[in-house]
């Protein structure tokens, strides 16, 4: 499985936001980036974080970071789950997880003590050149935002 460490090239990705426009890394190119990456929509922990992300977005978008949520989820799923929850930020569909395996969030993990493959929930943290800053793995739904903000300097 392949992880990423910081200093890393970001692999760059389009794919779909919830009305099926396509979202690019490289055309945020220039700015701050965070790529967060989810299991599921409208499930407790995702809710959770994305709603922690919604309930911070204007102080990250001030410290210049532009945020993305990706899951496998169809685009109806992360519309009716952007609309329910008002995520400000695009929520990208990736059903062929593609990008969830170029980031190392697609893989074996810990449920409930059974090991199942899925999505790892992680967040990257990626600089104005394109180059992985931080890169986090199995990272709590609860409380993950408040670290984030505290690791980049974010009051």
């Amino acid at each position: 499985m392949t992880t990423l460490t910081p200093g890393d090239k970001a692999p760059d990705f389009t794919l779909p936001d919830p009305e099926g426009t396509p979202v690019s890394l490289s055309s945020l190119q220039g700015q701050k980036v965070v790529v967060y990456f989810y299991p599921a929509a409208s499930t407790p922990g995702c809710t959770t974080q994305a709603c922690d992300f919604r309930d911070n977005i204007a102080s990250l978008q001030s410290a210049g970071y532009a945020v993305l949520g990706v899951s496998p989820d169809s685009l109806e799923a992360q519309k009716r789950f952007r609309d329910e929850q008002q995520v400000p930020y695009p929520l990208l569909c990736d059903p062929s997880r593609g990008v969830l395996e170029a980031y190392g969030a697609w893989g074996e993990k810990k449920l409930y003590g059974k090991t199942v493959t899925g999505v790892i929930r992680s967040t990257f943290v990626i600089d104005e050149q394109g180059t992985v800053e931080k890169a986090m793995y199995n990272v709590k739904a609860t409380g993950h935002v408040a670290k984030l903000r505290k690791d980049l300097g974010i009051d």
